[in-house]
């Protein structure tokens, strides 16, 4: 256990936002240890390597708090009965000059619209501060009635039409179906983010080169307009050839998803493709796209030139160029418009086909249509990290403290948000980030919302039990949220699973996140444990009976899961033990199942598989939930996880396509097809 921590370091923390202490449970105090909060401090441009530097840095931030007229930011719900606290708290005389988002000026804060707003103070004494003033809807937009989707991997889902990988033509024509055909009202995918490049690329959808563009890896080829006029039809037709070998190696033969090869033969695809000159209205919407991107879109496909030439990790690429506002890196630009331009072009192209997909999702009577996936951080030497990399706290890694399923805590690798930085900026990363996205989403999954109130530190080189606690402007992030997402008419849905702090989900409620509840996990903790009854569970929440990061229903049902991870030394206790509990945990379920008429009688297993899962469906069904989501795999009785946490080569995470219960690999074509499939969604027609 840590040391209690002197009270002035302890009181230095507190005022940059920085926790000294952590709770595992409810009835456990962790204190953070020294190192860490002087670690920490340090990312955040504070010196408290000394006690007297720690005094020193003391007295000049209790001072600047003391003299400062307004705060960075301010927040205004549009219900509130009052404005902003900080406004009604300057000096008697203050003067106030108001430039909205909207190109208008005012005196005061009385019925300013919705929008980001850049607010003047001017204290009789001749003080001045400015602050961003953000004008938001209490509520998040919520789902006008009650629906049910698919949630699928969209590498995973192969077409006889893919290039060796799921791609946007195959989620508009999964979408199409499913609106139509089945009656859904959402598809949910996983991160399309920008990739880091280079082979072997990182295939975790988690940990992007840059979350505010998408990966033009996904995109359909054939789809692209100008394809039908390029020149060099042989090329093509050998990259087709190649492609179709690619999917049938997958399909057919067993092999993995290999992210790499697909791009290699797209990249060559869409060089020839950009030969082709667009069309008046097609240039006149390239031209458009990159004015409303801007710097931003420069800035991306600056990245990705360098990275041709320099490689993917910009803290290697010489001192210059690892500025992207540097003389250095404006000749390099220069010289590499060509490419510049190509990587531009690449981020149009997939824009465009992540609307279509939207688009086609909503003509076929969808209500919500794509939901899109927010992973919670970027790679640290990827486009975004380098871009916006005086935002970026360096030497730091995001993660999570130890707690009951994981003694040494985790380190994700992902370098965190400095809150500093984006308070004095009115979060315009974060609240740029949420606009490209509403772009083409219905609804947008927030990866570890609980990140928009606080994030576990740990310095680089340091083990995950020697971080900290950061926190964030949890209001200033929700009001930004509520006020992208209404613009947009979008749904916003909370990953909240695992450790929450008091209060985070009660917030995320009255604002209107949904919430995330997995059948498994809903228990009555509170109680005596046993599985919480349908009536029992939250309605603003998305239920599912499984995640990307968790056995599919099938290896739960039969225990397999436990079995996979013992293969693979991932098991803490005995085999036995482990398969012991988990077999009771599974037969208390059945049970609930069986006593409310839900699992009836089956003659084989096989059956009994598919019983189970239909049942898990019916189950999900009783509940209040406002989106009841489908793991496409439990249709078709896939056995195997799509990741498995902990593993990083010992499993092929990331790259399985969707497989039937003998792990035979199964297109779009035969998925829309299966009478299984059917079946369980005429379960959630009923």
């Amino acid at each position: 256990m840590a040391a209690p921590l002197d009270e002035e370091l302890s009181r230095l923390a507190d005022l940059h936002g920085v926790a000294t202490s952590y709770s595992p449970s409810p009835d456990r105090t962790v204190a953070a240890s020294a190192g860490a909060v002087v670690a920490v401090l340090a990312a955040l441009g504070v010196d408290a390597a000394t006690p007297e530097a720690t005094r020193a840095a003391l007295a000049g931030r209790e001072r600047e708090l003391r003299e400062r007229l307004l705060p960075p930011t301010l927040v205004h719900w549009t219900d509130a009965a009052e404005g902003p606290a900080a406004l009604a708290a300057l000096p008697p005389g203050t003067r106030l000059r108001i430039d909205t988002e909207q190109g208008e000026t005012r005196a005061a804060a009385d019925g300013l619209p919705a929008g980001v707003h850049r607010v003047t103070a001017t204290a009789p004494g001749g003080r001045t501060a400015e602050a961003h003033l953000i004008v938001a809807p209490p509520r998040l937009p919520t789902p006008t009635g009650r629906s049910y989707g698919l949630l699928v991997q969209l590498y995973s889902l192969l077409s006889s039409r893919s290039w060796g990988m799921g791609d946007l033509g195959d989620l508009a024509e999964l979408a199409g179906w499913a609106g139509r055909t089945a009656g859904a009202g959402f598809v949910q995918v996983n991160p399309l983010h920008a990739a880091v490049p280079g082979a072997p690329t990182d295939p975790s959808p988690y940990r992007p080169s840059s979350r505010r563009f998408p990966d033009p890896v996904h995109l359909r080829v054939e789809d692209v307009p100008e394809y039908a006029y390029a020149e060099d039809r042989e090329r093509l037709g050998a990259l087709l050839e190649r492609a179709g070998r690619l999917r049938a190696s997958v399909l057919d033969k067993g092999a993995l998803i290999d992210r790499d090869a697909v791009w290699e033969l797209k990249r060559e695809a869409l060089e020839l493709v950009r030969a082709v000159p667009l069309g008046p209205a097609r240039r006149a919407a390239y031209a458009a796209f990159r004015a409303e991107q801007g710097e931003a879109l420069q800035d991306h496909a600056t990245w990705y030139a360098l990275a041709e030439t320099h490689g993917s990790d910009w803290q290697r690429w010489p001192a210059g160029l690892r500025d992207p506002r540097s003389p250095e890196t404006a000749r390099a630009r220069a010289g590499l418009a060509d490419r510049v331009d190509f990587h531009s072009w690449l981020a149009w192209l997939t824009d465009d086909q992540l609307t279509a997909a939207q688009r086609a999702a909503r003509e076929a009577g969808m209500p919500v249509g794509i939901v899109h996936d927010l992973a919670v951080g970027v790679h640290p030497g990827g486009a975004d990290a380098w871009a916006q990399r005086d935002y970026f706290a360096a030497g730091m890694s995001v993660g999570a403290p130890p707690d009951a399923f994981n003694a040494r805590g985790q380190d994700w690798g992902l370098p965190p948000w400095r809150p500093d930085r984006l308070a004095a900026s009115g979060h315009a990363p974060y609240r740029r980030l949420l606009r490209a996205l509403f772009r083409y989403a219905g609804a947008l999954r927030i990866d570890h919302v609980m990140g928009l109130f606080r994030l576990w530190w740990v310095p680089q080189g340091q083990p995950p039990t020697e971080g900290t606690y950061v926190r964030y402007d949890a209001e200033a992030m929700l009001a930004l949220l509520a006020l992208e997402a209404s613009r947009a008419g979008a749904v916003v849905i909370g990953e909240d699973l695992g450790t929450v702090e008091p209060g985070v989900r009660e917030t995320l409620q009255r604002r209107g996140v949904l919430g995330t509840s997995v059948l498994w996990f809903e228990r009555d903790w509170a109680g005596d444990g046993r599985p919480l009854p349908p009536e029992s569970w939250r309605a603003d929440c998305l239920a599912t009976a499984t995640t990307h990061d968790l056995p599919p229903t099938a290896a739960r049902l039969t225990g397999e899961h436990v079995e996979l991870r013992d293969s693979l030394g991932l098991l803490t206790r005995p085999l036995a033990q482990e398969r012991a509990e988990a077999t009771a945990d599974t037969q208390e379920w059945l049970a609930v199942l069986g006593r409310l008429g839900l699992l009836g009688p089956a003659a084989s297993a096989a059956e009994a598989d598919e019983a189970g899962i239909q049942a898990v469906h019916r189950f999900l069904l009783r509940t209040p939930a406002r989106m009841i989501g489908v793991w496409l795999p439990d249709g078709i009785g896939d056995r195997r996880p799509q990741n498995l946490p902990g593993t990083w080569d010992q499993y092929p995470n990331w790259r399985l396509p969707i497989a039937d219960a003998e792990g035979r690999a199964v297109t779009l074509e035969e998925l829309t097809g299966s009478p299984r499939v059917r079946a369980l969604l005429e379960v959630l027609r009923e």
